[in-house]
């Protein structure tokens, strides 16, 4: 049995290990620890206390996929609710769907019971007003919802170092079954709707037990244009480690062009047990594992392979 997670899942793995120590399935031990985060108002990437898009509204989005059947659930840019990563859950289990969005994914949350909230917090809200007052007056700021070129906006006050951050597990239980899953609260300021890769399956998120699981943090519109976590596992099928499997999703993503390119990182557990995490930002990103041997996770550094950071105005 074993647990890997970006760092900030550290408040969810050792939970989501004594789930899998009970018995529990592998998807149920990702909901767990990812639950956990999303309810950390301190992180600013996930859930409560996720930073808002350009309108001040904190929008999530979350995916699960059972690596034994390749079943799938998500949710995108779904408002006024805790915890995406267990709506995801119902989709997967309660519908033939595996994506909805919007109000029809709010809609399906109240009919499964799922509890409304306030999400956006008060250093949140600080945030994004000190964000937007940097590229725009106060009266331009309070007009905003109006206004026909909110596009623009967007563009202004892009920040590619800030641009997002998620969570993201990846467990196998005690059958040898994998399951991963990614929440997030997306890109800062960014325009109402976008969907990064994180509920894209193939895109921020994939599992085969039969190979491996996948899953990436960073700049998401990066990953679904290349399919980077489906290409990870197809690496692995062909006979690639975990590590060489990383390294040709973060070379494939190198060989993007166009205006918006900034870093990625990539998860990946394959069937054999074996681990790697790759990064293009900077030396010291780390990585989190627990397995059922050990009595605290262990932080692992990931590989760095840079790629091309552009932005456009830069």
């Amino acid at each position: 049995m074993m647990i890997i997670c970006s760092e900030n899942g550290k408040v969810g793995i050792t939970t989501a290990m004594e789930v899998l120590k009970a018995r529990g399935s592998a998807l149920d031990a990702v909901e767990a620890g990812i639950r956990l985060v999303e309810a950390n108002a301190e992180d600013h990437s996930v859930g409560l206390g996720g930073y808002p898009n350009l309108l001040g509204a904190v929008e999530l989005d979350a995916s699960l996929m059972d690596g034994s059947t390749r079943m799938s659930g998500a949710v995108g840019a779904i408002k006024g609710f805790a915890h995406p990563i267990s709506i995801a859950r119902a989709v997967l289990e309660k519908l033939p769907h595996v994506l909805l969005v919007g109000e029809g994914a709010e809609r399906f949350a109240r009919e499964m019971g799922f509890e409304e909230r306030e999400m956006l917090t008060e250093a949140a809200a600080a945030a994004w007003r000190e964000k937007l007052l940097r590229v725009m007056d106060a009266p331009t700021l309070a007009e905003l919802p109006e206004r026909r070129d909110l596009w623009r906006w967007v563009q202004l006050s892009s920040d590619p170092q800030r641009s997002g951050g998620t969570t993201n597990f990846i467990a196998m239980d005690s059958i040898g079954n994998l399951a991963s899953g990614v929440s997030t609260s997306g890109w800062f300021a960014k325009y109402p709707g976008r969907l990064g890769d994180s509920p894209i399956i193939g895109a921020g998120n994939y599992a085969d037990s039969r190979y491996g699981a996948a899953t990436c943090t960073g700049m998401g519109e990066m990953a679904i244009r290349a399919g980077t976590a489906r290409s990870a596992i197809l690496h692995l099928q062909q006979g690639a480690s975990p590590e060489e499997a990383g390294r040709r999703v973060m070379e494939d993503l190198d060989t993007l062009g166009g205006p918006y390119l900034s870093g990625m990182n990539v998860l990946i557990l394959d069937a054999q047990g074996r681990h790697a995490g790759m990064t293009s930002h900077a030396e010291g990103r780390n990585y989190l594992v627990l397995d059922e041997a050990m009595t605290a996770p262990e932080t692992f550094t990931r590989t760095l392979i840079a790629t091309r950071q552009h932005w456009q105005g830069a």
